[in-house]
């Protein structure tokens, strides 16, 4: 026995809207890079003698103070007008 599987639906122009990703490219970006610095300065905190608890801060801070730096190094994407 076969069964016919209906085509699957093609949203038209009319169709449902997309809701926007719950964070841009752009964030995604400069927030996983400051939690790898934030790791890379607490780790290396560690491997310094400092205590953990220290070590914690130490990275916290790093990874805090560094998003506005990304954020002004990492650009928004442009937008083109023909795609």
């Amino acid at each position: 026995m076969t069964q016919m599987t209906p085509p699957p639906a093609q949203p038209g122009p009319s169709g449902p809207e997309t809701e926007p990703p719950f964070l841009t490219l752009h964030t995604t970006v400069v927030l996983l890079t400051a939690l790898v610095l934030g790791l890379l300065v607490g780790g290396l905190t560690v491997l310094a003698g400092v205590p953990v608890a220290g070590a914690a801060l130490a990275g916290l801070s790093a990874a805090g103070s560094t998003v506005p730096v990304l954020r002004s190094l990492i650009g928004q994407p442009r937008e083109h007008p023909g795609l």
